[in-house]
């Protein structure tokens, strides 16, 4: 039994589990299932890698609005609070209930356009991963595979099945950055 494990354990070292290197010079052995990495599928990829930097360009503009948008009723918050001396009572909390309202209505549009930005990197996503999906099957056909994997859902593997670096150079070459894409 002991003797089991130990050919079972070099046959394990030797055949290069993920986190080994692979020698360069050779080509991955063919594998009925694949493994991809879809979070590397999409950052490493040109088309990834642009859709993200449109998002966080997307994302600090709608934080400077909110900074903006903040300090203007910061300020205008203040003024109030000393109107309430010269005011009375009646009279200012008209003042204070319209200042609220708007208050309440700008947060709401901050909000929707928060919710936006979250809906625009998802429709993303998907459109990326519709797009790639006949790219992948092209590598999967290419490796003599009959499936691919998502990486995360393996517990071990060897390292060679591993075909995302395989698929994101496919999609660079296919795809590019993906702005000619629908």
């Amino acid at each position: 039994m002991k003797r089991a494990r130990g050919v079972l354990l070099a046959m394990v070292l030797s055949s290069g589990f993920a986190g080994t290197a692979v020698r360069a010079q050779q080509a991955p052995p063919a594998s009925a299932v694949l493994t991809v990495d879809q979070e590397r599928l999409f950052s490493e990829s040109l088309w990834g890698k642009r859709m993200q930097a449109e998002l966080e360009a997307a994302s600090r503009e709608l934080q400077a609005e909110n900074r903006k948008i903040e300090a203007a009723l910061t300020a205008e918050e203040k003024a109030l609070t000393d109107k309430r001396v010269t005011m009375a009572p009646a009279d200012f909390r008209v003042l204070a209930d319209e200042f609220d309202k708007r208050v309440t209505g700008i947060r709401a549009a901050q909000d929707g356009k928060a919710r936006d930005l979250t809906a625009r990197r998802d429709a993303d996503r998907k459109a990326f991963l519709d797009s790639v999906l006949p790219i992948m099957g092209e590598v999967m056909t290419a490796r003599g595979a009959v499936a691919i994997l998502d990486s995360r859902a393996i517990f071990l593997s060897v390292r060679s099945i591993d075909a995302t670096d395989a698929i994101v150079a496919a999609i660079d070459a296919k795809l590019g950055d993906g702005s000619a894409s629908p």
